[in-house]
């Protein structure tokens, strides 16, 4: 989409009432529907531009600071149910699955039984049963939880290989991290690394922010989340 449409969505967003930003980027990026960078850009679906206002609306709310949860959640369905990839569809193929190698069966085994345990020590067993997944393909992440697009449920936690290189204690600690953000999600909170999630990662004995240097990689990695959309 060209620079002029950009424009045209920020300042039918501008005026709904959208906070301040220093610009407005679009993308077609399947996971990530709406994001604020550190920088603060927004960072939003470029399919919104072809939305009506009730959909700009809800989006303005969600971003508003001092919406109230329940308001917010509202917004994210009224955002995320409206067909944005029927107007500005992908411009990359989807990723083939990667093929799984020997000995995965029993390693996911043993995450999801750690799961388990973590989920019964740290959540009172709270916590959904939630499906891993093992990547070759992660280059900066340790570790993320996917989340539905449309039901925003976690859908799965999945952990890059090279990480197992750490120790099994290093993996579980990426492991709880992740099962906070699951925590958010089951709350019906924002997925980010905020306030509420470094009080519930303290409270779990989890690490908010952990780096580490994978074998072969010049720069730390990190954990993240995977999201429909990321304020933050």
């Amino acid at each position: 989409m060209p620079d002029v449409a950009d424009r045209i969505l920020a300042e039918r967003l501008a005026g709904l009432g959208m906070p301040p930003y220093r610009g407005v980027v679009t993308h077609t990026n399947r996971m990530v529907m709406l994001s604020v960078t550190p920088g603060g850009i927004l960072r939003i679906h470029r399919g919104y531009a072809h939305a009506p206002d009730r959909v700009l609306k809800a989006i303005v709310r969600f971003l508003k600071r001092g919406t109230r949860r329940a308001a917010r959640r509202e917004a994210e369905r009224e955002f995320l149910a409206f067909p944005v990839e029927k107007y500005a569809p992908p411009t990359r193929p989807a990723r083939r699955i990667e093929r799984s190698r020997p000995g995965d069966a029993v390693l996911l085994l043993r995450l999801e039984e750690t799961h388990r345990r973590l989920n019964a020590q740290h959540f009172y067993g709270r916590l959904r049963g939630i499906r891993f997944r093992l990547s070759g393909r992660m280059r900066t992440r340790l570790g993320e939880l996917a989340m539905d697009a449309t039901t925003l449920e976690a859908t799965e936690i999945a952990l890059n290989r090279k990480h197992f290189a750490h120790g099994w204690d290093e993996v579980e600690r990426t492991i709880l991290h992740e099962m906070v953000h699951q925590w958010q999600a089951e709350q019906g909170l924002p997925v980010n690394h905020g306030a509420v999630f470094r009080a519930k990662a303290r409270e779990v004995g989890a690490e908010p922010a952990a780096r580490r240097r994978l074998p072969h990689h010049r720069r730390p990695t990190r954990e993240r989340h995977s999201t429909p959309f990321v304020r933050g």
